[in-house]
């Protein structure tokens, strides 16, 4: 028993002494955060109240909006939304899909989570809320709902904008609630890749397919912002939910967050509810010096689409950072094995993805508000309208504008689309050169 209380006693002055030792480094970590999904018990925890420009983070809550107005009857997964003029001037990462256009909220949810196009966030946002500033209302609303403290959201897809912020905290109980109350979507998280036509077109995240049980969730990059990242995984029936902010490459981002699963699985209770966590304040940080100064906007966007930086960009950057330093209850925590994550692309079994509305679907296609005075007319006839209007409005099918539309089910989430799996198989590995990239990605 001496033994145990000296043992703990010179782990305890070492973990000290290293955080005193690297209390510069520590004043500039960024914020990251590990908590068990299911107890809500927080296990490790850096500036996790710090608000932060969240970038396609954003999509999270943009997924939960759209889940929860099909739960409420709005709109059904097989709707099909429209693409609108605003939409399709989105910049990069984006489809680039023509003005009226349509898509299944099912796909259009499926392509979110996967490319990260804020082309398609706008048609989401578009097609549930009539807007994007009525949909960033119903995003603050849910928010406020959901208990979330430093979040404000001013757009569906984490384009950078000064109040469009949010925190650790924030993305892991958004994170954390989509897993709750949407249990039979929590595939859309896991999916490594789409097959729209002959396009295959791989997740941003580098975890799938890399660490062990990584389940999900969402990536998201601007220079403002640095590389963020909101992960799931699951080990011997636990699922930890991991958030990183501001790393400075996608390499150094999928790294860190593999090394908090690892040291998270590895350690017991934590110290507090993510609700027990002080408010944070202050003003976002831009990051913009730190990741994207003197380096090629190109280049570092297509180490986003890849999930992997440039060697030389992860080592010059780590040599400055490297892994942000634990708190002592980390430290104090039993060694954990380290998991390194290998480079190359892999390539999954791709989700089929598709344009247009579902086979024999009758109902309205969803879109942008528009003035009484101007026509509201999408491709192929159909009538664009709002999902409030959505029960009580005529569709255009065939010509025929006296054809009643039924409200959407209320209960479940329902699609006439083949059902997705939940996971994905990686079957290939590979380290040839990358698609043409975007300029810019999220």
């Amino acid at each position: 028993m001496p033994y145990r209380r000296s043992l703990i006693g010179r782990r305890a002055l070492f973990g000290f002494a290293v955080l005193m030792a690297l209390g510069d480094a520590s004043a500039q970590a960024t914020p990251y955060l590990v908590v068990d999904a299911d107890s809500d018990q927080v296990l490790m925890q850096n500036e996790a109240t710090a608000p932060w420009y969240p970038a396609s983070l954003t999509k999270l809550m943009t997924v939960y909006v759209a889940l929860e107005a099909v739960r409420n009857g709005k709109l059904t997964l097989d709707t099909p939304l429209i693409m609108s003029a605003r939409a399709a001037r989105m910049p990069p990462s984006k489809m680039g899909f023509r003005p009226g256009t349509e898509v299944t909220l099912d796909n259009a949810l499926k392509m979110l989570m996967v490319k990260s196009p804020n082309d398609v966030a706008v048609m989401v946002a578009e097609g549930v809320s009539g807007s994007v500033e009525a949909f960033a209302g119903d995003m603050n609303s849910d928010a406020q709902r959901l208990g979330l403290h430093e979040s404000h959201f001013v757009n569906p897809n984490g384009l950078q904008n000064p109040g469009h912020v949010s925190s650790a905290r924030d993305m892991a109980i958004i994170a954390r609630a989509l897993l709750r109350e949407f249990p039979d979507e929590a595939g859309l998280f896991s999916i490594g890749a789409l097959q729209l036509g002959n396009r295959y077109i791989p997740n941003h995240n580098g975890l799938l397919g890399r660490y062990p049980g990584a389940d999900g969730m969402k990536t998201g990059f601007t220079c403002p912002a640095g590389f963020n990242v909101v992960a799931s995984a699951s080990h011997s029936g636990r699922r930890l939910i991991v958030v990183v902010l501001g790393a400075p490459t996608a390499k150094s981002r999928n790294q860190e967050a593999a090394d908090l699963f690892d040291r998270g699985f590895a350690m017991g209770g934590g110290s507090g509810s993510l609700e027990s966590l002080p408010t944070g304040s202050g003003a976002a940080p831009n990051m913009r010096a730190d990741v994207c100064l003197h380096r090629n906007a190109a280049l570092i966007a297509a180490a986003e689409d890849e999930g992997i930086a440039d060697q030389a960009q992860a080592a010059a950057a780590s040599a400055g950072r490297g892994m942000l330093p634990a708190p002592l209850a980390a430290l104090l925590a039993p060694a954990a094995a380290h998991t390194e994550l290998p480079d190359g692309r892999i390539r999954f079994d791709p989700v089929r993805v598709y344009i247009g509305p579902a086979p024999g679907w009758k109902g309205p296609a969803l879109g942008a508000r528009r003035p009484a005075s101007e026509p509201a007319v999408a491709s192929g006839g159909a009538k664009t309208i709002s999902a409030e209007d959505a029960s009580t409005a005529t569709a255009t099918s065939e010509g025929d504008e006296s054809a009643p539309v039924k409200s959407a089910p209320k209960p479940k989430l329902q699609r006439r689309s083949e059902k997705r799996t939940a996971t994905h198989k990686s079957i290939k590995r590979t380290s040839g050169k990358s698609e043409k990239k975007d300029a810019s990605a999220d």
